[in-house]
């Protein structure tokens, strides 16, 4: 990434303030690749990607349907965080589309303090 893009980036991360009603999305797209963005509506969103009056990219490889959803975002902070997942490589993006794995150990373990009756 271009360093003003980081400056700017940085920038925009410390003077976040508003109301949270961004999201960052990913769709996925035909050909297997990825699209990153932001949107307050990411429905409304994906209907405009799919009537073609979306981004250029989605225009010429049509966006198959959302893999990856994240609110809860001011505007600068969504800008931040799309152009932290597209500076990730594909196999990063690609992990964050994927449900977390339920841990082998899941249930197994005490809560902190407290102690085995003998």
């Amino acid at each position: 990434m271009k360093p003003v893009y980081k400056r700017m980036l940085k920038a925009l991360a410390q003077k976040s303030s508003g109301e949270k009603e961004w999201s960052v999305y990913m769709l996925r797209c035909e050909g297997g690749s990825l699209y990153t963005g932001i949107a307050k509506d990411v429905e409304a969103r994906l209907a405009a990607h799919r009537s073609g009056k979306g981004a250029a990219y989605t225009r010429t490889h049509a966006p198959l349907g959302l893999v990856y959803e994240q609110a809860g975002y001011t505007r600068s902070e969504a800008l931040v965080r799309e152009a932290a997942i597209k500076s990730l490589p594909k196999e990063r993006k690609e992990a964050l589309t994927r449900p977390p794995a339920p841990s082998a150990r899941a249930g197994t373990r005490r809560p902190r303090g407290s102690r085995r009756s003998r």
